[in-house]
């Protein structure tokens, strides 16, 4: 998964979640979803913090621009 883009990457836990939803599916196969799910997951998350440094990066490098949170951001 390492060279997978992040938007291959959340169609494909798009379709996971979408499959799991529709609770067709054999139990076993559930877990295996639910096992790639995680992986998936975790690439996303690693890319959106990768991304989020790298920003914070160029904006650190301009004296007049600063970090700010994003008003959404619940997290603070």
């Amino acid at each position: 998964m390492a060279k997978e883009k992040f938007e291959d990457a959340l169609e494909k836990l798009e379709d996971i979640v979408r499959k799991m939803e529709s609770g067709d599916m054999p139990l076993d196969e559930a877990l295996k979803s639910f096992e790639e799910g995680i992986k998936i997951i975790r690439f996303c998350s690693t890319k959106l913090e990768e991304t989020e440094r790298r920003v914070e990066m160029l904006l650190g490098k301009e004296d007049s621009l600063q970090v700010k949170r994003f008003e959404g951001d619940d997290s603070v």
